[in-house]
């Protein structure tokens, strides 16, 4: 009995270390099957991408994960530059010098892919009063260069009516790092003001005249939201999800556009370049919200000559997460605040993609060819 009892013992831990085994086995080469992909840059489109990543992840099982930092367009276009992530996120295309430098470098070029829209929409902290006040060009600038500085300023008040608009002054807000969301911001007043363009000027960062700084779009609109009199920029997203007051903007062809995802999406109705590199603000489209631009991923056609691509299984799940963010993952955008991708951008995303190589392969066609 005793012999028996043993026996069972012995097996049993037999069948309970075999198991263990397997499961460390299973472990093991799940862990080796998945990949992680890294990206960084802009905070506009951050809320957009982490849910792409979130939702990516269950569609692939687990296989993929996508990690995200949010850091702004300067930082994410300097980790691109550096081979320290996959893939950067941006609201301001690279320059000429940048892709130029990379096709050296490289021997391919440096695609940038449009992933949503970028819509900047002046945020406001207003005692008495809400969403609704009117802007313009003029008044924008003006507040900006610190012309304006009260708020119930009579150019502000002849575009807002009946609106009890207090003798309060006004705080500007502007972002403190490099940003995206500041190079849309400044590109639309430099094209609708000579005295801007010639004192300030347009880029990721600016010396601004007057105005306090927020470092990201959750830093401007933390200020904005906490500081009475305030006046900021925002993209739609971030004036939604912080409950900010934002303005309408009067366009180019004389409409009042209230932001909305319709309005966002019809500004990027033009055609597009091959590269996609196009600044739209101040849209002549009529219906188009005049203070707009693409978020644009950043993307090497040599994948291989990126160092932070180790190798082709990256690469591929790489390419593979860039298709569906601009096909089923534009199922989250507006839900979430975004505008989706007009199919101009998409396509010219796809012609893109189909340059993608693996040491010389055309592995982003093959790709395609697979779905």
């Amino acid at each position: 009995m005793k012999s028996s009892k043993r026996k069972s013992s012995f097996f049993a831990s037999i069948a309970l270390s075999a198991a263990m085994m397997f499961s460390v086995s299973l472990n093991t080469q799940a862990q080796a099957t998945r990949v992680d992909l890294l990206g960084a840059g802009a905070s506009f489109p951050a809320p957009l991408v982490t849910a792409m990543a979130d939702q990516y992840r269950t569609v692939t099982n687990g296989r993929v994960t996508v990690n995200y930092q949010s850091i702004g367009s300067g930082g994410g276009i300097r980790q691109f530059v550096e081979q320290t992530i996959m893939f950067g996120m941006t609201e301001a295309f690279l320059s000429d010098e940048i892709v130029g430098n990379i096709e050296r470098s490289t021997g391919g070029k440096a695609f940038n892919m449009p992933i949503t829209l970028a819509d900047v929409v002046p945020t406001y902290n207003l005692p008495g009063v809400d969403k609704g006040l009117v802007f313009n060009a003029e008044l924008l600038v003006d507040i900006y260069l610190g012309k304006i500085t009260r708020w119930n300023d009579a150019k502000i008040r002849a575009l807002n009516p009946g609106k009890n608009l207090p003798n309060l002054p006004i705080t500007v807000v502007h972002r403190s790092d490099g940003s995206g969301t500041t190079n849309i911001w400044t590109s639309y007043f430099t094209r609708v003001s000579d005295e801007w363009k010639n004192r300030v000027g347009m880029g990721t960062s600016v010396n601004w005249p007057t105005g306090v700084g927020g470092n990201g779009n959750e830093g401007v609109a933390g200020v904005v939201k906490n500081m009475p009199g305030a006046i900021g920029y925002n993209s739609l997203a971030y004036a939604i999800l912080n409950d900010l007051a934002y303005g309408s903007v009067i366009n180019a062809s004389g409409n009042t556009i209230e932001p909305s995802f319709a309005a966002t999406t019809e500004a990027a109705n033009i055609e597009l370049p091959d590269d996609t590199r196009i600044l739209f603000t101040n849209t002549p489209a009529p219906n188009g919200y005049p203070i707009a631009g693409f978020a644009w991923m950043l993307v090497y056609e040599h994948l291989d000559k990126n160092n932070a691509i180790t190798n082709r299984r990256q690469a591929e799940e790489l390419i593979r997460f860039l298709i569906w963010s601009i096909t089923d993952g534009q199922e989250l955008s507006e839900m979430l605040g975004y505008a989706r991708l007009p199919q101009a951008a998409i396509d010219k995303n796809k012609a893109m993609i189909k340059q993608m190589k693996w040491r010389g392969e055309l592995i982003g066609q093959q790709i395609l060819n697979e779905k």
